[in-house]
């Protein structure tokens, strides 16, 4: 029996979504929290029949139940008219609901009473460095990424087969089961070319051509991808840029084995694939503790007009924000602050890192601090990224 994992996500003491991707321990974590709730799995293909047919035979196991009760409903986005109900079981009876699923999109589709403020929203990352303590390994995490459901297996060859397994479910139950495209082959060939776009900035026009369908349809595939979490999207920052300038949004998989999966690499990665991975998990990594630890309210990336000069990401808290640029590579050079130098006349700049997977922290004379990654977690799980 596989041992639990403490994870990050502190449970509210209310009723909430929780949304994750599949096989990203929403539902072991439910379970150890919420031990006495009523559970309502709606991947039971025979339940999931039950209360299609029979609507009302929900709302009648609700009436046996105390008032008070703790209820969960499992992939609740595979049956989204029950939330009226659960809205009035909030109401009526006191009831508290986690509402689980990976993918918010057929809610939104349906135009679904989303209880109006009466449940709020978390989110499940992949594991972080913090819950996997000792266990955590950065070449493991950037060739197999750190999805429970994959990080668990006791072998590489079990985790490099289960991240083809997974990569195909998801086409099988996530996408054509749900019915969320019309035309699968073509979705089929969308996958990979755009997993080969992770930590770019994604022109759509150029995403359609290379994968041989209609710009339109690739608009709507990136928000598939973003609604069933797979993959999620950075912009630049733009303060008082007018339209004609904006930038185009940086695209980020939620995971590097899933990224590495759908492109059908499982061997170590190569030296090519790096920088994008780490900077991915460097990503990653902040979105889950934004959610987890309130750390900053928005995430961009810097790249000032008519300039060749990035920074990978801005945190912004309020007034105050964070540079932070990532390297792959293992020996520091001066070059790596180039970004981070340009950048420091900005107003409410607090703080500039650079991310480098080992070596010594160091600051260097102007007070840029070099971060190995072991450290740079370390500061995300102690709250002491802000200065």
């Amino acid at each position: 029996m596989t041992t639990y994992i403490p994870r990050a996500l502190t449970p509210p003491n209310r009723s909430f979504f929780l949304f994750g991707p599949r096989g990203g321990g929403k539902t072991t974590w439910i379970r150890h929290n919420f031990e006495g709730a009523h559970v309502f799995n709606l991947l039971s293909e025979a339940l999931y029949q039950e209360l299609i047919a029979s609507p009302d035979a929900f709302a009648a196991q609700l009436r046996a139940l105390p008032d008070d009760q703790w209820v969960v409903v499992d992939e609740i986005q595979r049956i989204p008219k029950l939330l009226n109900e659960v809205h009035r079981f909030i109401e009526e009876r006191g009831f508290k609901f986690v509402l689980s699923g990976s993918s918010a999109r057929k809610l939104k589709q349906a135009g679904v009473n989303l209880l109006a403020g009466r449940a709020i929203r978390r989110f499940m990352h992949p594991f972080v460095p913090e819950e996997l303590g000792a266990e955590f390994d950065l070449e493991n995490a950037l060739r197999f990424g750190t999805l429970p459901i994959v990080w668990t297996q006791c072998t590489d060859e079990d985790r490099q087969d289960t991240l083809v397994t997974y990569a195909r479910l998801y086409l099988k139950e996530e996408v054509q089961a749900e019915a969320l495209v019309r035309d699968l082959p073509a979705f089929a060939r969308f996958l990979p070319v755009s997993a080969l776009f992770h930590g770019q900035t994604i022109n759509v026009s150029g995403l359609a051509r290379d994968a041989g369908v209609a710009r339109s349809t690739v608009a709507g595939y990136l928000d598939i991808l973003e609604d069933t979490l797979l993959c999620f999207r950075i912009f630049g920052y733009e303060p008082r840029l007018r339209v004609k300038e904006r930038k185009l949004p940086k695209l980020y998989w939620t995971d590097p084995g899933i990224v590495r999966a759908v492109r059908g690499k499982t061997p170590p990665p190569l030296a090519d694939e790096r920088g994008a991975l780490f900077e991915g998990l460097i990503a990653q990594v902040l979105r889950a503790y934004r959610d987890y630890r309130d750390l900053f309210e928005d995430i961009y990336y810097w790249s000032p007009s008519a300039s060749q000069i990035e920074v990978d990401f801005i945190l912004k808290r309020g007034d105050d924000m964070i540079g932070i640029e990532v390297k792959s590579s293992g020996n520091f050079s001066n070059k790596w602050c180039r970004g981070l130098r340009a950048m420091q006349e900005l107003p409410g700049l607090r703080r500039r890192i650079v991310v480098c997977p080992s070596g010594s922290p160091m600051q260097t004379s102007d007070g840029i601090d070099i971060l190995p990654f072991e450290h740079f977690a370390q500061a995300l799980s102690q709250g002491t990224l802000w200065p």
